[in-house]
């Protein structure tokens, strides 16, 4: 096989880098917490769980405020992280400007009212310091692993 082809298909193998491997461990935990918030036992009160607002009463992990809108969120960065896992580009973006999201959404969920309809998503306390340890976990492994593929990329040229 020669050279060019042999490097066509090493670039098109999936997940083959530690960013693509971050992203698509990230988007299957997303998938599993997303999944996770329907099931009873592993989240309380899944008769209260509401399609959105801060009503529900169904908690994740019995912690975490959960409704069918912060589920659907949870699914969709889960296949999205999944689905950009395939190339280092995307990867990286995902998990850097996927980590913004979670800053804001930290941001959001510490100066809302978390009895006012603000609070849509629903979050409270422990959502918001998860989303703060998701921020940075995600920006840290984007940027991290995004230089050290330019330090390996670099050491070959």
């Amino acid at each position: 096989m020669s050279t060019s082809a042999r490097t066509t298909t090493a670039r098109h193998r999936f997940a083959e880098t530690p960013v693509q491997k971050a992203s698509l461990v990230v988007g299957v935990v997303f998938l599993v917490v997303g999944l996770a918030g329907f099931i009873p036992g592993l989240t309380t009160n899944v008769g209260e769980l509401h399609g959105a607002g801060h009503g529900s009463g169904a908690l994740l992990l019995g912690v975490f405020q959960v409704s069918v809108l912060h589920n659907v969120v949870h699914l969709l960065f889960g296949v999205l992280g999944v689905a950009l896992a395939r190339a280092v580009r995307s990867a990286r973006l995902y998990l850097i400007v996927g980590g913004v999201v979670y800053a804001v959404l930290w941001i959001y969920g510490l100066v809302i009212d978390k009895e006012s309809q603000a609070n849509f998503v629903p979050l409270n306390s422990a959502d918001d310091w998860l989303h703060f340890v998701l921020a940075i976990g995600m920006v840290a492994l984007g940027l991290l692993l995004g230089l050290l593929l330019g330090r390996r990329a670099a050491r070959r040229r």
